[in-house]
């Protein structure tokens, strides 16, 4: 079943995160990365920073935080049997660290066929800002829907 176009311009739930340290210490693991600043906090303050700062890619995580990060899809009638991560980008205002807390408020912004229905887009773009409004960084993802997988 197609995804209904008017579903662009749907605000979904905003997901809040403080921003801890040892999260960030896990992430850097999880991801391999070997920049000090993201990993040794003396290197972070030495390098201008007031404590590690936020990995470029951890902001993607936020939104898996929350209780069901997909009911969206679930709620448009996709299958996630057949989802693909297509696309992901991000443009940064100010850098996050620790102690802050930061708001992911996302919201579809286009829908989208291809080759004939058989892929379906889904662009979703995310603000994140301060508890305060500050904006940090704005999100944008994409993901793909293969229709007729048992054909």
């Amino acid at each position: 079943m197609p995804i209904d176009p008017a579903v662009v311009g749907t605000e979904l739930p905003a997901t809040r995160l403080t921003v801890d340290r040892g999260r960030l210490l896990f992430f850097a693991k999880a991801i391999g990365e070997t920049n000090p600043i993201y990993v040794d906090v003396d290197t972070a303050i030495g390098a201008g920073h007031p404590d590690l700062p936020v990995p470029p890619t951890f902001l993607f995580s936020i939104e898996l935080e929350a209780p069901d990060p997909f009911a969206y899809l679930a709620a448009l009638e996709v299958d996630l049997r057949f989802v693909l991560h297509g696309e992901q980008s991000f443009t940064y205002h100010e850098l996050a660290y620790p102690g802050d807390e930061l708001v992911a408020m996302p919201r579809i912004t286009d829908v989208y066929a291809k080759k004939g229905g058989a892929l379906e887009f889904i662009t979703k773009e995310t603000a994140v800002t301060r508890a305060n409004g500050s904006p940090v960084a704005d999100l944008r993802s994409v993901i793909v829907i293969r229709n007729g997988a048992g054909t």
